[in-house]
Parts: C-alpha cells; structure tokens; sequence
C-alpha cells in the first residue's frame, strides 16, 4: 500500500517511470475499507499532507490512490508537493476499521473507553466533523480527554463539546505502514 501511494503521487506530479498497475494488486485491494495516506517531512516528521476516507466506501487500492493523490497536492493545510520535494516526504498509510460509536450513559464517562494508541476518533455535531489518526496521541503524549479535546477542535467544536451528549464519538482502529525513509524500507507502525 504504502508503495501504491507513493507509486500514485510520483505518477500525478508526472514523474516519469512512474506506473500503476491495478491488474497486480492482492485481493485484500479490492476489498472496501477506510483508508488514509499521511506524509511527512523527513527527517524533522512535520506533516506535510494527510487526506483520507474514514468509511469502507472503496476498494482499499482505489481509496489509498485517491487518497495519496489528495494528500500531496489536494490537503487545504498545505500548498501542493513539488516533485522536488519527493526525495523529502516520508510516505504512510493507515488502513482503517469501520468506525463504531461510542455510546454512554454519561459524556463524562467516555475517557475510559478510548485506548490510547489503538483508537483513532471521529467527532461529529451536525455538519461538523473532525477525525485524529490512533498513532496521533500516541506521537502527542494525550490522554484520553486531551484526545478527545483535540478531536472536537479538529471538527471546528468548542474544545469541551464532547462532553455534549448531541456530539457523537465513534473510534476506529488502524493498521499503520511507514517508509523508515523516502523511498526506504517499509515497517508497520507499533503505538
């Protein structure tokens, strides 16, 4: 995957001997699942671009193109990559399970559900909505609520609103795989 995207973005910034070639990828790339592709600047880690789909509504090879081809030149954070830049960004991506909500009695009892460093979260009020990848706490050092906090104030919420039992909170796990380097080896990511 983390190949795949790379593959895409050096092919839509026009990089020459750059192809995809859908026809050989493993079964598990056509399956439906969420998906998003971060990049990094290397070596200081500072994101560069992170575009996703938090929801199974593609094919896993389709949604990780889309995807890569979104983060590097479509992410409103960040002006477009340049293919110069290509040797600079670390590649990764994040396959994701579906996202289930997270149903209390009390707001205040959510911290005790989200494990840090294996729960990514969706906070959604009304037509706002915001999203942090499971290893973005563990590479912030939150706790739960800050977690939480963070996550609202991604969806443009007053920091506090998931304390609000009209916000809804779901959580996701992921399989996290990262270049060690540009273009270098590829690992899984452990939190």
């Amino acid at each position: 995957m983390v190949k795949l995207a790379r593959k895409t973005i050096e092919h839509h910034l026009g990089v020459s001997g750059a192809t995809i070639k859908p026809v050989e990828w493993p079964r598990s790339f056509h399956q439906p699942r969420g998906v998003f592709v971060t990049l990094n600047s290397y070596p200081s880690g500072e994101l560069r671009g992170c575009i996703g789909f938090p929801e199974p509504v593609y094919p896993l090879g389709e949604a990780t193109m889309e995807a890569a081809k979104s983060a590097s030149t479509g992410d409103p954070r960040f002006p477009p990559v340049r293919r110069e830049e290509l040797d600079s960004i670390v590649v990764e991506v994040s396959v994701l399970t579906p996202p289930k909500r997270l149903v209390v009695e009390k707001p205040v009892e959510l911290p005790a559900h989200i494990k840090i460093g294996r729960h990514g979260l969706i906070v959604e009020r009304g037509m706002r909505r915001g999203l942090l990848l499971p290893q973005v706490a563990t590479e912030w050092s939150w706790d739960a609520e800050e977690f939480l906090t963070q996550t609202c104030m991604k969806a443009w919420l007053a920091p506090d609103a998931w304390l609000d039992s009209e916000t809804r909170i779901y959580t996701f796990e992921a399989q996290v795989f990262r270049e060690v380097a540009p273009r270098g080896k590829v690992v899984p990511l452990e939190h």
